[in-house]
C-alpha cells in the first residue's frame, strides 16, 4: 500500500526558527545589559566605595610599636634596656575561629592558661587586621615546633619584638621598677591607637612614673598581603618614634655601697642631694629581680617572692612606714625656738623620766639615771628623752603638727615615685576621726620621741634632714634628672621656698653643731672621721611595748621584736653635699644604723671624687652611641635641668668604685 507523507510547511519552520534566534538573542542582549548595569553600579557609581573594600581585603596599614626610651644614671650607665625576642602573633583578620587556633598551638607553643587568658581579652578590643601577641619570649624548641606545623596556622606569624632587660637586676628594682603585660585594666585607660602593637607598660617606680615618657609613638607601614595575610609588598612606611631617654639622679656606685650595707638585712637607705632634691640612693632590703615580671612570671617564682617573710617586693624606701624614734628631735628643738618656748639656754633638770602633773605614769628617759642638767644643745648630743617630754608637754600637740608638717611629715614628699606612703603625725582630729576618742595628753610625750602613732618612711626623714641642712630650704626629693627625645618635660631641681621660722639663720647653725656633736662626742660617735665633718641623729624605735615599771629586756625578745635602729645625717656639714636616712628593721639601736650610713658617706664624698664611674659604651639601633656622661653632666638635646657642682674632692678614698659591665641576655632566654 502506498504511504503518503505531507509536504513540510517551510515558511512556518522559518517562523519558529526566526522567533528562536530572536528569544536566544534578547536573552543575551538581556543578559549583557544586565551585566553592564552591575558593572556600571560597581565600577561607576559606587567605584570609590568597592575600590576601597577591595584594598582593604589586600591593604592593610600594620602598627609599628616604638622602641622604649633607655633609662640611665646620673653618669651615664645603662640601668634599663631594650632587647628582641621572637613572639608568636595573628590578627581576627586572618583566622576564622580565634579558639581553636588558639586551643591547637597551646601544646605547640606551651602556653599557660594565663597567656591565653591575656591573648583573648587583648584580642577582643584589637582591630581586625592588628597582630596581638599569642606569647612573648618564644624558645627555640617553641620554634622549631611550629616550623614544623606552619602549614597548618597560616594567619600566625613568629615576629621579633623588643622587650625590657634590667642588666643590674635586683640593685634597682624597687626604684626603676619593671614592665609587664597590659591587663584588662590598664586596656580599658589606655589610648589604643597609641598603644597599637605594643604588649608592655610601666607597672612600679619609674616605669610606671615616666610612662608617657618612655612610651614613644607608634609609626604604621602600609602592605599588600595574600588571602593567608603572607605579605607581598611594602606599600609605604611611617617610622614609630622611639620614646625618651631618662638620665635620672642615681649613681650606680652609691646604690651599690649602699646595698652592701643593707645585704642581708631588712631596711632601707635614701640619700639625697639636699641642695636640688636629687635622689643619689634609693636602696629598699631585701629585693627582687624585675626581669621575672617582664614577660610574666610564673606562678611559683610570684609565690616564692608574695609569701617571703622579708617581703622583697615591698618598697620599704618609699611605702615603709616606722617610728621615727629620736631622728626627729633636731626637728622638734627648732620647733621649740619658733613658738618661743625654749632658747639654746633653756635648761631641765633631768631624773631619769617625767610625770604629767597630776599623774603617776612615768615617762622614762632611755637612761634609767638621766642626764642630769641638760641644755637644748646637750639634749640632742646625748639624745636627752626627758628634755623632749617636758618641750611637747608645752608646745601642745597642735603646733607640733603644725611645725613638724613643714618638714614633710604626715604628707607626701611629691616623689615622682608611684604608691608612696603618707606616714602619720597623729592629732586630735585624727585620733576622732579614726579611733572615735579624744587625745590624751599621754599620747603628746609618746610622739615627742617619734614613737606612739607616730610614722614616717625613710623618703621622708632624708628630706627633713635636707631641710635642716638646708637651714629650713624646702626640697622635693625626685630621680629624673634629665630627658632625651622628642617629648619635651621640664625636670624640677631646685629649692621651692623656706619653712616658716620665726628664729634666725644662727639657730641653725647652732642646731648643725649639736648634731656635729652627736657624731663627735654623742650617740653617732662610731662613725666620726678627720677627713670630714657628718652632722646627724641617731634613732631607735621601740616594736615592742614595755609595761609600766618593766625595763628593756633585749635577751626576753625574739630578732623580729627588736628595736629598729635609725639614722639621719648631712655631710659635709659646713656645706652639706648628701643627706642620708638609714632604718635597720630589728637593728637594735641607733649607732648601728649610723655604721651603715659611714660607707656611703665615704664613697660620695671621698671614692666617688677620685674615681669617677666610667660606663661600658651602648649599642643602639644598629650604631654605637657612648651611654656615658661626664658625672655631673647632663646629655645634649632635649633636655632640662642642672646640678650644682660638687665641692673639690679629699685626697684620700675609702674604697674603689664599682665599675657598671653589664652585659644582654640571649635573645632565646626565658623569662617565666
Amino acid at each position: 500500500m502506498k504511504q503518503h507523507f505531507p509536504l513540510k510547511d517551510i515558511q512556518q519552520e522559518k517562523r519558529i526558527y526566526r522567533g528562536r534566534i530572536f528569544f536566544a538573542v534578547g536573552l543575551v542582549i538581556i543578559c549583557l545589559l544586565v551585566l553592564a548595569s552591575r558593572y556600571a553600579y560597581l565600577q561607576i557609581f559606587h567605584y570609590d566605595e568597592f575600590s576601597t573594600a577591595s584594598d582593604k581585603n589586600r591593604i592593610r596599614l600594620q602598627p609599628l610599636p616604638p622602641a622604649r626610651g633607655y633609662i640611665y644614671d646620673r653618669n651615664g650607665v645603662l640601668l634599663a634596656d631594650n632587647y628582641p625576642v621572637f613572639t608568636a602573633t595573628l590578627s581576627k583578620a586572618d583566622v576564622e575561629n580565634v579558639d581553636t587556633v588558639i586551643e591547637q598551638l597551646q601544646p605547640i607553643l606551651e602556653l599557660t592558661q594565663e597567656d591565653v587568658d591575656r591573648f583573648k581579652s587583648r584580642i577582643k578590643t584589637a582591630r581586625k587586621t592588628e597582630r596581638v601577641a599569642i606569647k612573648l619570649n618564644l624558645t627555640e624548641t617553641n620554634i622549631a615546633k611550629f616550623s614544623e606545623v606552619k602549614y597548618k596556622f597560616p594567619g600566625v606569624r613568629i615576629e621579633t619584638q623588643m622587650t625590657r632587660y634590667y642588666p643590674h637586676g635586683d640593685l634597682f628594682a624597687h626604684v626603676i621598677g619593671y614592665v609587664g603585660r597590659i591587663n584588662d585594666k590598664e586596656l580599658k585607660s589606655i589610648d589604643k591607637d597609641l598603644y597599637a602593637g605594643t604588649n608592655l607598660i610601666g607597672k612600679i617606680g619609674v616605669e610606671k612614673s615616666y610612662e608617657d615618657l618612655l612610651h614613644g609613638t607608634p609609626g604604621y607601614e602600609s602592605v599588600e598581603a595574600d588571602a593567608h595575610s603572607n605579605i607581598l609588598r611594602h606599600l609605604g612606611r611611617k617610622d614609630p618614634t622611639r620614646g625618651n631617654d631618662l638620665y635620672l639622679s642615681l649613681d650606680y656606685g652609691l646604690q651599690v655601697v649602699a646595698s652592701q650595707q643593707l645585704a642581708g638585712r631588712r631596711g632601707a637607705i635614701v640619700a639625697i642631694d639636699p641642695r636640688t632634691g636629687e635622689i643619689l640612693a634609693l636602696v629598699s632590703s631585701p629585693s627582687f629581680n624585675p626581669n621575672l615580671f617582664v614577660t610574666g612570671i610564673n606562678h611559683k617564682d610570684y609565690s616564692s617572692l608574695r609569701d617571703n617573710i622579708d617581703q622583697p617586693l615591698y618598697n620599704r624606701a618609699v611605702q615603709g612606714v616606722y617610728p621615727p624614734g629620736s631622728t626627729i628631735k633636731p626637728m622638734e628643738a627648732m620647733g621649740g625656738l619658733h613658738y618661743g618656748i625654749v632658747d639654746w639656754a633653756t635648761a631641765i633638770s633631768d631624773p631619769g623620766y617625767f610625770h604629767l602633773p597630776g599623774d603617776s605614769h612615768k615617762f622614762r628617759d632611755w637612761k634609767k639615771t638621766g642626764h642630769g642638767i641638760v641644755n637644748m644643745h646637750k639634749a640632742i648630743i646625748m639624745s636627752c628623752d626627758t628634755y623632749f617630754y617636758i618641750l611637747a608637754n608645752q608646745m601642745g600637740i597642735d603646733q607640733m603638727n603644725q611645725w613638724m608638717r613643714q618638714f614633710g611629715f604626715g604628707q607626701k614628699t611629691g616623689v615622682d615615685l608611684p604608691s608612696e606612703s603618707e606616714g602619720l603625725y597623729p592629732n586630735p582630729e585624727w585620733k576622732m576621726r579614726t579611733r572615735k576618742s579624744k587625745w590624751m595628753k599621754g599620747e603628746t610625750i609618746s610622739v615627742s620621741i617619734g614613737q606612739g602613732a607616730f610614722t614616717a618612711t625613710p623618703l621622708q626623714l632624708a628630706m627633713a634632714t635636707a631641710i635642716t641642712a638646708n637651714h629650713g630650704s624646702h626640697v622635693v626629693p625626685h630621680v629624673l634628672r634629665a630627658t632625651h627625645g622628642a617629648k619635651p618635660f621640664t625636670v624640677r631641681n631646685a629649692p621651692d621656698g623656706k619653712i616658716n621660722f620665726n628664729g634666725t639663720d644662727e639657730d641653725w647653725v647652732k642646731m648643725r653643731e649639736a648634731m656635729i656633736d652627736v657624731i663627735q662626742s654623742g650617740t653617732g660617735r662610731g662613725i666620726r672621721t678627720p677627713l670630714y665633718q657628718i652632722a646627724g641623729k641617731t634613732g631607735t624605735a621601740q616594736v615592742k611595748s614595755i609595761a609600766q615599771g618593766k625595763r628593756y629586756n633585749e635577751a626576753a625578745l625574739s630578732e623580729r621584736q627588736l628595736d629598729h635602729g635609725l639614722f639621719v645625717g648631712f655631710a659635709p656639714a659646713d656645706k652639706p653635699e648628701i643627706a642620708i636616712a638609714v632604718i635597720w628593721e630589728n637593728g637594735r639601736h641607733g649607732g648601728s644604723a649610723a655604721q651603715l650610713a659611714k660607707p656611703v658617706f665615704d664613697y660620695w664624698l671621698l671614692t666617688r671624687k677620685k674615681n669617677p664611674i666610667r660606663p661600658a659604651n651602648h649599642q643602639v639601633n644598629g650604631g654605637l652611641m657612648t651611654a656615658g656622661i661626664k658625672p655631673g653632666e647632663l646629655p645634649s638635646g632635649n633636655e632640662s635641668a642642672s646640678s650644682t657642682p660638687a665641692t673639690s674632692a679629699p685626697t684620700s678614698a675609702a674604697a674603689s668604685t664599682p665599675q657598671a659591665t653589664p652585659t644582654r641576655p640571649a635573645t632565646n632566654e626565658v623569662d617565666e
